[in-house]
């Protein structure tokens, strides 16, 4: 489902939802964290934080980045595994083999996120992970 709104304000996305509560999947928009005090769950992507890692790795080639691009590619390849299949298999499979792998990312970055200064490079990308990774 998607609705357009011509402002960012956040009582637009509350009101699109009205009195849902569930499971959302969305971007890091401020505009949502009022949902998420109101019975809304957020579900985080990974897109937002793979493309500031892959900018990054074309920008600066930083080993950080490429790192976390490769996390983030396992991650892919299981969904591309998966794809096709019954949801119950699909459940199976990303506990069996994604979950540890988003659990080692998740880990990984924030020991990353304790060695990285305020201000670098890689500051905004490991912020984008390591806060929507839970």
């Amino acid at each position: 489902v998607y609705d357009f709104s011509p402002s960012r304000a956040g009582e637009h996305a509350r009101t699109f939802l009205g009195d849902w509560k569930g499971k959302l999947v969305c971007d890091d928009f401020a505009g949502y964290k009022a949902c998420f005090e109101l019975g809304v769950t957020e579900i985080g992507c990974l897109a937002h934080a793979r493309r500031k890692f892959y900018d990054l790795q074309v920008a600066n080639q930083s080993q950080l980045a490429e790192q976390a691009l490769r996390y983030i590619g396992q991650l892919y390849d299981i969904e591309r595994e998966v794809r096709n299949l019954p949801p119950d298999e699909r459940q199976r499979i990303r506990q069996e083999k994604a979950k540890p792998i988003a659990d080692a990312l998740h880990g990984w970055m924030l020991a990353q996120r304790r060695l990285v200064h305020e201000g670098t490079a890689i500051d905004p990308a490991a912020d984008a992970e390591g806060q929507r990774a839970h």
